[in-house]
């Protein structure tokens, strides 16, 4: 679930694309580089999201390893799911 693109299915986001950073129980923590960043990512249950796809597996892997990430390479990787 780490690295996986979604898209807001419910709430004020609605329809806006976010990254998954982690997962709790039947929440996630997602960031989309904007509005909620990195340092402060927005906490949402599994059942008001949608997945779209997984970011490249660089991304992918510096989540799961705790490696540090830019709100920038964030911006980047949705910029490739929010044009299609």
């Amino acid at each position: 679930m780490f690295g996986t693109v979604v898209v807001s299915t419910a709430g004020r986001d609605k329809g806006y694309h976010f990254i998954v950073t982690k997962l709790m129980d039947n929440y996630v923590y997602i960031v989309d580089g904007n509005i909620h960043k990195v340092e402060n990512p927005k906490y949402k249950k599994i059942k008001h999201i949608e997945i779209i796809g997984t970011c490249d597996d660089s991304l992918k892997q510096r989540i799961i390893n705790n490696n540090k990430i830019t709100n920038q390479t964030i911006k980047k990787a949705l910029s490739k799911f929010e044009n299609s």
